[in-house]
């Protein structure tokens, strides 16, 4: 059982009373609760709070549930709601009374993030000599690399029960043809998602370098500094990878996002009206609707 310990002083002595903390501290609420309870909020609502670290979920029993300290930041944000404030405004107030400024907390966003795992292989980009830096490396370790490659995405998708043996597949690959950047990514994926984040920005890095017309790198390299808290950094890596395939709606919300807490709320207008008429059904298009206006 939890407590809370009240110290009471009389000249030198101390009293310590124990008393068990309150019950309604400790309760979880789940998101049709809090749905029920402040009609007003969305999931996308809820969402987005949780992105920026205002509020902190958690899966139990197959459910997104709430604690306490939540629901104090979601019952603000629903009455302002209520009285019509838009929710771009109440989400920088919430900022602004919990921090004193317009500053961000990244603590849950790292949670939040959809980083991007390269599936199939396309051709390799063009260099004078493509293997010049491995000399040892034949046509035939590359295609046996490519391989285990294709072994290691199925591995990845299978869960995370998996992803030891998938980590050891895409180093089996990378043994044989060290320039195997979708090995490098999807490895730097997997140790992002295990918050080794030094190591996934090392391998997202030498990704890019070895193909800078590789999407996911650098997508994957504007999460990891978004994530960090290095605003415009994350913004340049959205913004190539955008050049690369300007088709990935998600690129457009981070890089929105991203503008949106650097304080640039106009430039990143047309990017949530993109993010819209690319994934009209998407999760955060409702968003994107507000803070387009």
């Amino acid at each position: 059982m939890s407590y809370l310990y009240i110290e009471r002083k009389w000249g030198q002595s101390r009293a310590v009373l124990v008393l068990p903390q309150p019950r309604m501290t400790q309760e979880r609420y789940t998101a049709r609760s809090i749905r029920q309870r402040y009609p007003h909020l969305r999931d996308d609502h809820l969402r987005y709070l949780a992105k920026w670290g205002l509020i902190h979920p958690a899966r139990a029993g197959g459910e997104t549930t709430y604690g306490f300290a939540d629901l104090v930041v979601i019952r603000q944000a629903a009455a302002e709601l209520e009285r019509g404030a838009r929710f771009r405004s109440v989400v920088r107030s919430l900022v602004a009374e919990r921090e004193g400024q317009l500053a961000l907390d990244f603590q849950s966003a790292r949670q939040e993030s959809s980083q991007a795992r390269i599936v199939t292989l396309r051709p390799r980009p063009q260099r004078p000599t493509p293997i010049e830096a491995y000399p040892s490396v034949t046509r035939e370790d590359q295609e046996l690399a490519e391989r285990y490659f294709l072994e290691g995405t199925s591995l990845d998708e299978a869960g995370l029960d998996m992803q030891e043996q998938a980590m050891a597949t895409y180093r089996k690959a990378l043994a044989l043809d060290p320039e195997l950047v979708p090995a490098i990514v999807n490895l730097g994926n997997i140790r992002y998602g295990r918050n080794e984040i030094p190591e996934a920005q090392g391998l997202y890095e030498r990704g890019a370098r070895l193909d800078p017309s590789s999407f996911e790198a650098l997508f994957n390299l504007g999460n990891v500094h978004h994530d960090s808290g290095h605003y415009a950094e994350a913004a340049h890596y959205y913004e190539q990878a955008l050049t690369i395939d300007p088709s990935y709606a998600d690129a457009y919300f981070y890089l929105a996002v991203t503008l949106e807490k650097m304080g640039r709320s106009v430039e990143a207008r047309p990017h949530w009206q993109t993010y819209q008429e690319l994934a009209p059904e998407g999760e955060w298009v409702e968003l994107a609707k507000e803070f387009s206006e």
